[in-house]
C-alpha cells in the first residue's frame, strides 16, 4: 500500500493540473500560426520612349512588366517591342509569361514561355532565367531560351543607376544577345547576335511613379547576323536620340 500511495497522489494531481494547463494554453496566443502572404500587383514601364536615329528613322519602344503575387511567388507578363512610325509596322514584338520565386536574398529564378512575332514565322520559346541585384548595385536579368525547333539562345540585361541627387538619375544599360544555333529565317546567326547600350538622364517628377528622361542609345549587330542584315539591305549599326519616361503603377 505504501508503494501505491505516491502513484495515486501523482495521478490525482496530474488529472487536476491537465485541465488547468489546457485552459491556459487556450488563452495564450498561437505564435506558430502563419499569416497569409501579402499579395501585391502592379505595372512598370522601364522604357516607354521615342527614338530618332542618325538615318532619320523614327521608332516607338517599350519594355513593360505586369506582375501579381506574393514575395514567395509572382506571375509576370513581360512585353517588349519596337514600332516603326514611318512604316507603321512592328520591327520586334516579344511577350513572356513567367512565374518567379526567390532563390536567395538578392536573386529570383523564373521560368515560363516566350512568344515572338518577328518578320517571317512566329517563334515560341521555353524560358529559364535569373534576375536580381548583383554586387556594386548592378541590376541583372539573364535568360536562356529554347525554341520548339531546338534553337537555343541567351540574353543579358544589365543596368546601373548613378544618383546625382535624390531626383536626378543617370542610368547606364547594356543588352546583349547570344545565339547557340542559327535561325536564318529571322536573320539570327550563331554567336554574338547584337548589343544595345544606352545612357538615360531621368528626373523623378512624381516619386518613382513618373520619371521623364532623355538619352542616347547605340545598337549594333555582329557576325552572321550582321551579314544577314546587309543581305536584306538592313542596318548593322545605329545611334538614336531618345526621349521618354519610366512609369510605375
Amino acid at each position: 500500500m505504501k508503494l501505491w500511495t505516491p502513484l495515486i497522489v501523482s495521478t490525482v494531481l496530474g488529472l487536476g493540473v491537465i485541465p488547468a494547463l489546457a485552459t491556459a494554453q487556450e488563452r495564450m496566443p498561437d505564435t506558430t500560426e502563419r499569416k497569409e502572404p501579402l499579395k501585391v500587383w502592379g505595372a512598370q514601364f522601364e522604357e516607354f520612349e521615342y527614338r530618332y536615329s542618325d538615318d532619320d528613322e523614327e521608332i516607338g519602344v517599350w519594355d513593360a512588366d505586369f506582375f501579381y503575387g506574393t514575395d514567395n511567388f509572382k506571375a509576370r507578363w513581360i512585353t517588349k517591342g519596337e514600332y516603326s512610325i514611318e512604316e507603321q509596322a512592328y520591327e520586334t514584338l516579344e511577350n513572356q509569361l513567367v512565374g518567379q520565386i526567390p532563390i536567395s536574398k538578392f536573386f529570383d529564378a523564373k521560368a515560363g514561355v516566350r512568344f515572338d512575332t518577328p518578320e517571317g514565322t512566329d517563334r515560341t520559346y521555353a524560358v529559364l532565367g535569373v534576375a536580381g541585384l548583383a554586387p556594386q548595385w548592378f541590376e541583372i536579368d539573364t535568360n536562356f531560351y529554347v525554341s520548339k525547333d531546338g534553337d537555343t539562345s541567351a540574353d543579358l540585361d544589365a543596368e546601373y543607376e548613378l544618383l546625382f541627387t535624390n531626383y536626378w538619375i543617370l542610368t547606364a544599360s547594356l543588352d546583349a544577345t547570344v545565339a547557340f544555333s542559327e535561325d536564318r529565317e529571322i536573320g539570327v546567326g550563331k554567336g554574338l547576335v547584337s548589343t544595345e547600350t544606352g545612357l538615360r538622364l531621368s528626373y523623378d517628377l512624381i516619386d518613382r511613379a513618373f520619371s521623364p528622361y532623355v538619352g542616347i542609345v547605340h545598337e549594333r549587330k555582329y557576325g552572321d547576323t550582321a551579314d544577314f542584315a546587309r543581305a536584306g539591305s538592313g542596318s548593322t549599326e545605329d545611334w538614336f536620340a531618345v526621349v521618354g519616361a519610366r512609369l510605375s503603377f
